[in-house]
């Protein structure tokens, strides 16, 4: 009589197959691994080009690889015990076809232009949106500058000389570089990137900080104020390298806006002496302007928020918060792991942990001594952006993509040193369609993961939203906290929260 183990049943189970010359993009893929994963005797299903994250992300998933090229794409299955391998083959295969048929409109139509230069051919636009991989990036948006355009750059990885180039060749020409790595902004009443649906109103933000710039748009929507505009720069202008080049430009634009009464400035934490320059330059403009510059020290985002509301004329709101079961638990000895997809939002909850609990290791450290390793484990409080450059190369943001983040919760829900899980939702447009739909059951899996090990393992949750937002809020908040979270409006009361719930507080660690 033999036996096998778990383990050795799910690696039966698995099937991994290789298509050379095969591409789609990351989010046609994505689609096409829900499709398959939603069929009947599939447990798993991945389905992705062969970058290195992408097979990191797959033999973290148990799956064993062959050997892979750049141009591969990998197809990985998990088939239920009772699956059957050649009904889920033809599922991909389905998936595949139809991903392909949504990307065909079947009627005649011209070639669709390939460069910025021929596009502007077409359309008199006045603003660029370039969405491509990086390295491509600096030669489409050095086009639409040379054409006299404004250009908002949604491209990550982009190397930093590449940055400095366009925004001074910018500069010098009177326009405005919007990034790279913008990814929210709101021009003429229309989301670019990820936005949140607000009402139009007398605040103009300029935001060198994607999801600092949603957490303030959806404060200020629930404090009913609405936003004029929103000019993402990138979140690099603000370093010494760049020196806030698109930063002056954005306040420039928004001072000689008549629909905007009062500008803020929201940053990741800043180059000191640049934060001074526009400082400086903000007393040059004829609007008030309010900062929301993050750092040690400095307000958190939510203060900064309240701060607008009330120079309006406005009292500030109770900021709400949704649901008190297991995440309102005192937890036990351990850690707090925090697991976002937005960058400024891990910021802001370091900095207002590390108030109470010290440094906190991170991919995205505060200071290079507190940076983690390739592994993202540390034995202390650590916290992980998952939308850091180095983890979307080759695969949709976290907003968008939230496989490695889940499969991360996964791990340190059965990690004893877990005492406490932050966590953040962002809605808006370009965002998941339904991010309960995966993480609430997720959270359900992590409390049960360590319920079952004798421990209680509280979830705190900020969900960063407005009513008219597409995913719907109050149905996120509802399933988030009925799998067991308490969910904020407010990162920074997020923060503090779970801070709160550790039954100690212990400050050091040593790195794995």
């Amino acid at each position: 009589m033999t036996t096998s183990s778990p383990a050795d049943d799910a690696a039966a189970r698995s099937h991994v197959q290789l298509t050379t010359g095969a591409y789609a993009d990351s989010v046609t893929l994505l689609q096409v691994s829900k499709d398959v994963a939603a069929t009947d005797g599939v447990e798993a299903a991945q389905v992705a080009m062969a970058t290195p994250l992408n097979l990191d992300t797959l033999v973290a998933m148990g799956f064993t690889l062959p050997e892979t090229g750049p141009n591969d794409m990998v197809v990985a299955l998990r088939l239920a015990p009772d699956g059957d391998l050649d009904a889920a083959v033809a599922a991909v295969d389905a998936a595949l076809l139809a991903a392909t048929r949504r990307g065909a409109s079947g009627e005649a139509q011209a070639a669709p232009a390939r460069t910025v230069t021929s596009a502007l051919r077409r359309a008199d636009a006045g603003l660029v949106l370039i969405s491509v991989p990086g390295e491509h990036a600096y030669v489409e948006a050095m086009d639409a500058v040379d054409a006299g355009r404004d250009v908002m750059i949604f491209s990550d990885n982009v190397p930093v000389e590449q940055e400095i180039a366009l925004k001074r060749a910018a500069a010098a020409s009177g326009l405005l570089v919007m990034g790279p790595d913008c990814g929210t902004a709101m021009v003429g009443g229309v989301g670019l990137g990820f936005a949140n649906t607000v009402s139009p109103g007398p605040v103009g933000i300029v935001a060198a900080s994607g999801t600092g710039c949603q957490q303030l748009m959806t404060l200020f929507d629930l404090a009913g104020v609405g936003v004029s505009a929103a000019l993402g720069v990138g979140g690099r202008d603000l370093s010494a390298a760049i020196g806030g080049l698109s930063t002056r430009r954005a306040m420039d634009l928004l001072d000689a806006d008549p629909a905007t009464e009062l500008i803020v400035v929201v940053s990741k934490p800043p180059a000191r002496e640049v934060a001074d320059q526009i400082h400086a330059h903000a007393a040059t403009l004829s609007t008030p302007v309010h900062f929301a510059l993050l750092g040690a020290g400095e307000p958190d985002l939510t203060h900064a928020a309240e701060e607008v509301v009330r120079a309006l004329g406005h009292a500030p709101p109770g900021w709400p918060r949704w649901g008190d079961g297991v995440g309102d638990v005192p937890a036990g000895d351990g850690y707090l792991r925090g697991l976002f997809v937005g960058g400024t939002l891990c910021d802001e909850a370091m900095l207002v942990a590390g108030e109470t609990l010290g440094p906190i290791h991170s991919n995205i450290p505060l200071s290079p001594d507190l940076a983690l390793d390739r592994g993202l484990t540390a034995r202390t409080h650590l916290m992980i952006d998952f939308g850091d450059d180095s983890l979307t190369a080759g695969r949709a943001h976290p907003m968008i993509d939230p496989t490695l983040r889940l499969a991360h919760l996964e791990t340190v829900a059965a990690d004893p040193d877990t005492a406490v899980v932050l966590m953040d939702v962002v809605l808006g447009h370009g965002a998941e369609t339904d991010p309960a739909a995966s993480l609430a059951p997720a959270i359900a899996a992590a409390i049960e993961t360590a319920r079952s090990g004798g421990r209680s393992l509280p979830v705190v949750v900020t969900c960063v939203g407005t009513a008219a937002d597409p995913q719907g809020l109050d149905r996120q908040v509802r399933a988030l906290a009925d799998a067991g979270a308490v969910v904020h409006a407010s990162n920074a009361a997020a923060t503090r929260h779970a801070v709160s719930l550790l039954a100690a507080v212990p400050t050091t660690g040593d790195a794995r």
